[in-house]
């Protein structure tokens, strides 16, 4: 599977590890930055990663910050993407399963190495559902296309 990967500051270690686990797991890795440990914005760093998501450019996403939810905030304002925050292997499956999540935010000061890798793996692993599911989906995508909503009580 083609992966793209994306931090900010404080998740580069973490997905530099990333890389050398999905690479040799068989997977083809694009990195969408951050390169270095210098200082830089999550907003930049999530939104460049979504775009190459939502242009096909990468099958799925892992994007890391300090806590997961700067990615998460931001990956999920480019239209096409499902990001979900995940802390532990059940919120990556039901992310996968009920969602079809297409980016994985991860929190790098929060979960280690190896639980990291375990929430990947059921993440990569786990197919989407659909059935009662994509009808929820296919609300959501409606809204992204600013089509009315077919609910009469959802947001116009």
């Amino acid at each position: 599977m083609k992966v793209v990967l994306s931090s900010d500051h404080r998740g580069y270690a973490a997905k530099e590890n990333i890389k050398s686990y999905l690479t040799e797991a068989g997977h083809t890795v694009l990195d969408a930055g951050c390169h270095d440990g210098a200082s830089c914005d999550y907003s930049d760093m999530g939104l460049a990663g979504a775009r190459d998501v939502a242009r096909g450019e990468a099958e799925r996403g892992i994007f890391l910050c300090g806590t997961g939810i700067g990615m998460s905030i931001a990956a999920n304002k480019v239209k096409g993407i499902r990001a979900a925050l995940c802390h532990d292997e059940l919120t990556a499956e039901l992310s996968r399963r009920h969602n079809d999540a297409n980016v994985l935010c991860l929190p790098a000061d929060l979960i280690g190495e190896h639980l990291i890798n375990r929430v990947i793996d059921v993440w990569l692993e786990t197919e989407y559902e659909g059935g009662r599911h994509q009808r929820r989906i296919d609300k959501i995508t409606a809204f992204e296309n600013n089509q009315q909503a077919a609910h009469p009580n959802a947001p116009q």
